[in-house]
């Protein structure tokens, strides 16, 4: 995918990428919007560019002050020159997506160790920050909704089930209350363990397209959330299931 850089802030995201993923056939994809700091407004089966950036939880508040929080696309934050890395996805509108991200050579607690969805620049919306690792931990998997009005992005929310679907597994903790986290020494990438570690974000959809269509991919999810989300996805990670047979 090649994406425009035509002003500074855009010029600094692409810097800060550590991946592109496209997961949508161009074919009836009428948004060109490209890049995660584009402000765009979508149909459905349209593609939708936005943007994971990974850093620490004050890095994404002006001054360091949590209770204003700002979009990775406002210069003001200069992530930049903050030791960020950022990920790029292109999921198709109302479908169920399972992104991934690869943590064999790639340690978002290097980067801070917390994350942000983000999208849009005059209409921009991002989500609160997310712990991922620490020094002994790691979250692998998370659910993302996309909140849409009159097709234009209103917010990003994760969802989490507060330590439920790990209660009681010896190689998990529970993490502020919330996260379910696996430790570092049963991942393959710390030479010990035997589990792949790759962040897992399972995304999803609500609201209303530019049509005022209905987007209800995330009350598939809710639907689904009785199954595991790794079986559903055995063709692309197939070597999780067992491992997390039971994790939603």
């Amino acid at each position: 995918m090649n994406i425009p850089t035509t002003n500074p802030i855009m010029n600094a995201i692409v810097l800060m990428m550590i991946m592109v993923v496209v997961v949508v056939d161009a074919a009836g994809d009428s948004n060109n919007g490209f890049h995660p700091c584009l402000d765009t407004k979508i149909q459905r089966s349209d593609g939708f560019t936005f943007g994971i950036v990974f850093n620490s939880k004050e890095s994404f508040s002006l001054n360091n002050n949590n209770s204003l929080q700002l979009s990775p696309c406002d210069s003001r934050l200069d992530l930049k020159n903050k030791n960020s890395r950022v990920a790029v996805f292109r999921p198709k509108v109302d479908e169920i997506s399972l992104l991934t991200i690869n943590t064999s050579s790639f340690d978002p607690n290097s980067f801070g160790g917390y994350m942000v969805a983000f999208a849009g620049r005059k209409y921009a919306a991002r989500s609160v920050p997310v712990f991922v690792a620490d020094g002994n931990h790691i979250v692998t998997s998370f659910t993302l909704v996309l909140e849409f009005q009159k097709g234009t992005l209103q917010n990003l929310f994760w969802k989490n089930d507060k330590c439920d679907s790990c209660k009681g597994m010896p190689n998990f903790v529970c993490i502020q209350n919330r996260y379910c986290a696996i430790k570092k020494t049963s991942c393959k990438s710390s030479g010990q363990g035997k589990v792949d570690c790759s962040l897992g974000i399972q995304l999803a959809f609500s609201g209303t397209d530019k049509h005022l269509s209905a987007l209800n991919s995330w009350y598939e999810v809710e639907k689904l959330r009785q199954y595991s989300l790794y079986k559903l996805y055995s063709n692309l990670r197939g070597s999780l299931t067992d491992q997390f047979n039971k994790f939603f």
